[in-house]
Protein backbone atom coordinates (compact mmCIF):
# COMPACT_ATOMS: atom_id res chain seq x y z
CA UNK A 1 0.00 0.00 0.00
CA UNK A 2 1.17 3.53 -0.91
CA UNK A 3 -0.22 5.81 1.80
CA UNK A 4 1.40 8.62 2.87
CA UNK A 5 -0.15 11.39 1.41
CA UNK A 6 2.22 12.01 -1.86
CA UNK A 7 1.61 11.80 -5.58
CA UNK A 8 2.47 8.20 -6.57
CA UNK A 9 6.04 8.41 -8.53
CA UNK A 10 5.70 7.79 -12.55
CA UNK A 11 7.31 4.47 -12.10
CA UNK A 12 7.43 2.73 -8.54
CA UNK A 13 8.41 -0.45 -9.76
CA UNK A 14 12.01 1.06 -10.51
CA UNK A 15 12.44 2.18 -6.08
CA UNK A 16 13.42 -1.30 -5.22
CA UNK A 17 14.57 0.33 -2.08
CA UNK A 18 11.47 1.11 -1.14
CA UNK A 19 9.18 -1.62 -2.40
CA UNK A 20 11.91 -4.07 -0.10
CA UNK A 21 11.39 -1.97 2.63
CA UNK A 22 8.04 -2.86 3.94
CA UNK A 23 9.63 -6.59 5.42
CA UNK A 24 11.27 -4.55 8.43
CA UNK A 25 8.36 -5.54 10.67
CA UNK A 26 6.30 -8.08 8.85
CA UNK A 27 3.60 -8.93 11.93
CA UNK A 28 3.11 -4.86 12.79
CA UNK A 29 2.13 -4.91 8.81
CA UNK A 30 0.19 -7.72 9.07
CA UNK A 31 -2.03 -6.59 12.08
CA UNK A 32 -2.09 -2.63 10.81
CA UNK A 33 -2.81 -3.46 7.21
CA UNK A 34 -6.39 -3.05 6.65
CA UNK A 35 -7.86 -6.54 5.02
CA UNK A 36 -10.18 -5.92 2.01
CA UNK A 37 -13.57 -5.17 1.80
CA UNK A 38 -15.76 -8.16 0.96
CA UNK A 39 -17.23 -6.51 -2.33
CA UNK A 40 -13.88 -6.04 -3.66
CA UNK A 41 -13.41 -10.10 -3.13
CA UNK A 42 -16.43 -10.59 -4.11
CA UNK A 43 -16.39 -8.89 -7.33
CA UNK A 44 -12.59 -10.28 -8.64
CA UNK A 45 -14.18 -13.83 -7.63
CA UNK A 46 -17.20 -13.11 -9.75
CA UNK A 47 -14.75 -12.13 -12.48
CA UNK A 48 -11.98 -15.25 -12.22
CA UNK A 49 -14.93 -18.15 -12.16
CA UNK A 50 -12.31 -20.50 -11.39
CA UNK A 51 -10.42 -21.60 -8.45
CA UNK A 52 -6.61 -21.65 -8.70
CA UNK A 53 -5.26 -17.97 -7.88
CA UNK A 54 -2.06 -16.57 -7.83
CA UNK A 55 -1.43 -14.05 -5.67
CA UNK A 56 1.72 -11.32 -6.82
CA UNK A 57 3.41 -9.46 -4.35
CA UNK A 58 1.33 -11.58 -1.21
CA UNK A 59 2.96 -9.82 1.21
CA UNK A 60 2.48 -11.37 4.20
CA UNK A 61 -0.59 -13.22 3.20
CA UNK A 62 -3.60 -10.84 3.84
CA UNK A 63 -5.18 -11.29 0.15
CA UNK A 64 -4.20 -14.26 0.06
CA UNK A 65 -5.90 -15.80 3.68
CA UNK A 66 -9.33 -13.33 2.84
CA UNK A 67 -9.47 -16.00 -0.85
CA UNK A 68 -8.67 -19.04 0.88
CA UNK A 69 -11.52 -18.34 3.17
CA UNK A 70 -13.94 -17.84 0.30
CA UNK A 71 -12.65 -21.55 -1.14
CA UNK A 72 -9.98 -20.67 -3.24
CA UNK A 73 -6.73 -22.52 -4.41
CA UNK A 74 -4.20 -19.60 -3.47
CA UNK A 75 -0.06 -19.54 -4.30
CA UNK A 76 1.27 -16.57 -3.29
CA UNK A 77 4.97 -14.68 -5.00
CA UNK A 78 6.24 -12.25 -3.06
CA UNK A 79 10.22 -11.19 -3.29
CA UNK A 80 10.74 -10.14 0.59
CA UNK A 81 11.78 -13.76 2.16
CA UNK A 82 10.53 -11.93 5.66
CA UNK A 83 7.39 -11.57 4.37
CA UNK A 84 7.07 -14.57 2.35
CA UNK A 85 8.20 -16.52 5.70
CA UNK A 86 5.62 -15.01 7.66
CA UNK A 87 2.60 -15.62 4.80
CA UNK A 88 3.67 -19.39 5.22
CA UNK A 89 3.53 -19.30 9.27
CA UNK A 90 0.04 -18.12 8.75
CA UNK A 91 -1.31 -20.89 6.17
CA UNK A 92 -0.18 -19.12 3.06
CA UNK A 93 1.72 -21.13 0.65
CA UNK A 94 4.28 -18.62 -0.95
CA UNK A 95 6.98 -19.26 -3.16
CA UNK A 96 10.06 -16.14 -3.01
CA UNK A 97 11.02 -14.15 -6.14
CA UNK A 98 10.21 -11.36 -8.34
CA UNK A 99 6.68 -11.89 -10.61
CA UNK A 100 8.91 -10.47 -13.15
CA UNK A 101 11.69 -13.38 -12.77
CA UNK A 102 8.83 -16.07 -11.07
CA UNK A 103 9.18 -19.54 -12.84
CA UNK A 104 5.86 -20.90 -12.91
CA UNK A 105 7.24 -24.20 -14.23
CA UNK A 106 4.03 -25.07 -16.55
CA UNK A 107 1.19 -24.06 -14.05
CA UNK A 108 -2.03 -22.27 -14.85
CA UNK A 109 -4.52 -20.47 -12.83
CA UNK A 110 -7.64 -19.02 -13.61
CA UNK A 111 -6.99 -15.57 -11.65
CA UNK A 112 -3.68 -13.34 -11.07
CA UNK A 113 -4.18 -10.62 -8.37
CA UNK A 114 -2.48 -8.68 -6.64
CA UNK A 115 -3.06 -6.77 -3.20
CA UNK A 116 -1.78 -2.93 -3.19
CA UNK A 117 1.13 -4.39 -4.67
CA UNK A 118 0.93 -4.55 -8.72
CA UNK A 119 2.74 -1.11 -8.91
CA UNK A 120 5.82 -2.53 -7.76
CA UNK A 121 6.24 -4.92 -10.90
CA UNK A 122 6.84 -3.57 -14.14
CA UNK A 123 3.27 -3.07 -15.83
CA UNK A 124 3.95 -4.46 -19.51
CA UNK A 125 6.52 -7.24 -18.32
CA UNK A 126 4.21 -8.66 -15.76
CA UNK A 127 0.71 -8.25 -17.80
CA UNK A 128 2.86 -10.30 -20.42
CA UNK A 129 3.59 -12.86 -17.37
CA UNK A 130 0.05 -12.88 -16.17
CA UNK A 131 -1.02 -13.71 -19.89
CA UNK A 132 1.33 -16.73 -20.09
CA UNK A 133 0.09 -17.97 -16.99
CA UNK A 134 -4.08 -17.39 -17.03
CA UNK A 135 -5.89 -19.81 -18.87
CA UNK A 136 -8.09 -18.43 -21.60
CA UNK A 137 -11.09 -16.79 -19.76
CA UNK A 138 -8.88 -16.02 -16.65
CA UNK A 139 -8.65 -13.05 -15.41
CA UNK A 140 -6.11 -10.21 -14.40
CA UNK A 141 -7.05 -7.97 -10.87
CA UNK A 142 -4.57 -6.06 -9.72
CA UNK A 143 -6.57 -3.79 -7.04
CA UNK A 144 -4.68 -1.85 -3.82
CA UNK A 145 -5.81 0.23 -1.22
CA UNK A 146 -5.10 4.59 -0.60
CA UNK A 147 -6.03 6.23 2.52
CA UNK A 148 -7.10 9.63 3.01
CA UNK A 149 -6.15 11.34 6.95
CA UNK A 150 -8.34 13.70 8.24
CA UNK A 151 -7.10 17.09 6.74
CA UNK A 152 -5.22 18.41 10.42
CA UNK A 153 -3.48 14.91 10.80
CA UNK A 154 -2.27 14.91 7.09
CA UNK A 155 -1.19 18.40 7.92
CA UNK A 156 0.54 17.44 10.57
CA UNK A 157 1.76 14.45 9.36
CA UNK A 158 2.92 16.35 6.68
CA UNK A 159 4.83 18.83 9.21
CA UNK A 160 6.73 16.72 11.04
CA UNK A 161 7.91 14.83 8.15
CA UNK A 162 9.25 17.89 6.96
CA UNK A 163 11.34 18.48 10.07
CA UNK A 164 12.34 15.09 11.14
CA UNK A 165 13.07 13.44 7.50
CA UNK A 166 13.14 16.44 4.51
CA UNK A 167 14.35 13.60 2.09
CA UNK A 168 11.25 11.78 2.47
CA UNK A 169 9.14 10.82 0.06
CA UNK A 170 6.31 12.58 2.24
CA UNK A 171 7.86 15.68 2.76
CA UNK A 172 6.06 17.61 0.28
CA UNK A 173 2.67 16.36 0.88
CA UNK A 174 0.18 15.41 -1.54
CA UNK A 175 0.68 18.89 -3.00
CA UNK A 176 -2.51 18.94 -4.95
CA UNK A 177 -5.89 19.89 -4.88
CA UNK A 178 -6.84 16.99 -5.86
CA UNK A 179 -7.79 14.04 -3.60
CA UNK A 180 -5.20 11.69 -2.65
CA UNK A 181 -8.10 9.17 -3.46
CA UNK A 182 -8.63 10.40 -6.50
CA UNK A 183 -5.08 11.03 -7.56
CA UNK A 184 -4.18 7.06 -7.27
CA UNK A 185 -6.11 6.37 -10.03
CA UNK A 186 -3.32 6.81 -12.01
CA UNK A 187 -1.47 3.64 -11.07
CA UNK A 188 -4.03 1.95 -12.30
CA UNK A 189 -3.72 3.88 -15.82
CA UNK A 190 -0.66 2.99 -15.93
CA UNK A 191 -1.75 -0.97 -14.97
CA UNK A 192 -4.10 -0.88 -18.00
CA UNK A 193 -1.99 0.54 -20.31
CA UNK A 194 0.88 -2.27 -19.60
CA UNK A 195 -2.28 -4.91 -20.02
CA UNK A 196 -2.86 -3.34 -23.73
CA UNK A 197 0.89 -3.10 -24.31
CA UNK A 198 1.13 -6.53 -23.26
CA UNK A 199 -1.70 -7.67 -25.49
CA UNK A 200 -3.54 -11.36 -24.90
CA UNK A 201 -6.25 -9.49 -22.92
CA UNK A 202 -9.89 -8.11 -24.03
CA UNK A 203 -10.02 -4.15 -22.97
CA UNK A 204 -9.02 -3.80 -19.38
CA UNK A 205 -11.62 -2.17 -16.66
CA UNK A 206 -10.60 0.56 -14.40
CA UNK A 207 -12.84 0.81 -11.20
CA UNK A 208 -12.72 1.80 -7.58
CA UNK A 209 -14.62 1.17 -3.87
CA UNK A 210 -14.86 3.62 -1.63
CA UNK A 211 -15.16 3.08 2.14
CA UNK A 212 -13.75 4.21 5.58
CA UNK A 213 -12.05 2.47 8.56
CA UNK A 214 -12.51 4.05 12.12
CA UNK A 215 -8.87 3.46 14.31
CA UNK A 216 -7.58 4.16 17.63
CA UNK A 217 -4.53 6.09 18.11
CA UNK A 218 -2.21 3.22 18.74
CA UNK A 219 -3.54 1.13 15.39
CA UNK A 220 -3.39 4.26 13.40
CA UNK A 221 0.35 5.21 14.29
CA UNK A 222 1.08 1.25 13.43
CA UNK A 223 0.07 1.78 10.11
CA UNK A 224 1.49 4.70 9.54
CA UNK A 225 4.96 3.10 10.75
CA UNK A 226 4.18 0.90 7.68
CA UNK A 227 3.35 3.03 4.53
CA UNK A 228 6.46 3.50 2.51
CA UNK A 229 7.70 7.03 3.33
CA UNK A 230 8.08 5.84 7.58
CA UNK A 231 9.14 2.10 6.66
CA UNK A 232 13.27 3.03 5.28
CA UNK A 233 13.32 5.47 8.80
CA UNK A 234 15.36 4.39 11.76
CA UNK A 235 13.09 3.96 14.50
CA UNK A 236 13.67 6.99 16.52
CA UNK A 237 13.24 9.51 13.65
CA UNK A 238 9.61 7.19 12.51
CA UNK A 239 8.83 7.97 16.46
CA UNK A 240 9.36 12.00 16.01
CA UNK A 241 7.46 11.92 13.15
CA UNK A 242 4.36 10.21 14.37
CA UNK A 243 4.65 11.66 18.24
CA UNK A 244 2.25 14.64 17.36
CA UNK A 245 -0.30 12.38 15.75
CA UNK A 246 -0.53 10.57 18.51
CA UNK A 247 -1.07 13.84 20.41
CA UNK A 248 -3.71 14.85 18.06
CA UNK A 249 -5.75 11.65 18.00
CA UNK A 250 -5.62 10.91 21.67
CA UNK A 251 -6.79 14.78 22.39
CA UNK A 252 -9.82 14.30 20.14
CA UNK A 253 -11.57 11.52 21.21
CA UNK A 254 -8.77 8.90 21.01
CA UNK A 255 -9.90 7.98 17.61
CA UNK A 256 -10.01 8.84 13.93
CA UNK A 257 -11.95 8.00 10.86
CA UNK A 258 -10.30 7.21 7.35
CA UNK A 259 -11.37 7.29 4.06
CA UNK A 260 -10.40 4.53 1.65
CA UNK A 261 -10.65 4.18 -2.28
CA UNK A 262 -9.60 0.42 -3.44
CA UNK A 263 -8.51 0.83 -7.13
CA UNK A 264 -8.53 -2.04 -9.24
CA UNK A 265 -8.46 -3.30 -12.79
CA UNK A 266 -9.97 -6.21 -14.33
CA UNK A 267 -8.71 -7.83 -17.70
CA UNK A 268 -10.15 -11.33 -19.26
CA UNK A 269 -7.25 -13.07 -20.76
CA UNK A 270 -8.24 -13.87 -24.26
CA UNK A 271 -7.68 -16.39 -26.76
CA UNK A 272 -5.78 -19.57 -26.86
CA UNK A 273 -2.76 -18.78 -26.74
CA UNK A 274 0.47 -16.33 -24.35
CA UNK A 275 0.92 -13.34 -26.81
CA UNK A 276 4.19 -12.97 -28.57
CA UNK A 277 6.89 -10.76 -27.95
CA UNK A 278 6.21 -7.48 -28.93
CA UNK A 279 2.58 -7.90 -29.71
CA UNK A 280 -0.19 -5.84 -28.53
CA UNK A 281 -4.09 -5.58 -28.10
CA UNK A 282 -6.03 -3.38 -30.28
CA UNK A 283 -6.34 -0.24 -28.32
CA UNK A 284 -9.98 0.95 -26.88
CA UNK A 285 -11.25 3.51 -24.72
CA UNK A 286 -10.89 3.12 -21.28
CA UNK A 287 -14.03 2.47 -19.12
CA UNK A 288 -14.38 3.71 -15.82
CA UNK A 289 -17.29 2.42 -12.56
Amino acid sequence: MVTIPSSPAPEPHLHRRMAESFGVDPARYDRARAPYPQAVVDRVLAAARGTRILDVGCGTGIVARQFLAAGRTVLGVEPDPRMADFARRGGVEAETATFEEWDPAGRTFDAVVSGTAWHWVDPVAGAAKAARVLRPGGVLAPFGHVFELPPPLAKALAAAVRKAAPDSPAAGGHGSDTSILDAYRGLYDRAADGIREAGGFEEPEVWRHDWQHTYTASHLLDLLRTSGGLTSLPPDRATEVLTPLTTMVTTQGGTATVRYTTWGVTAVRAGTRAPRAGERAPAKPAEST
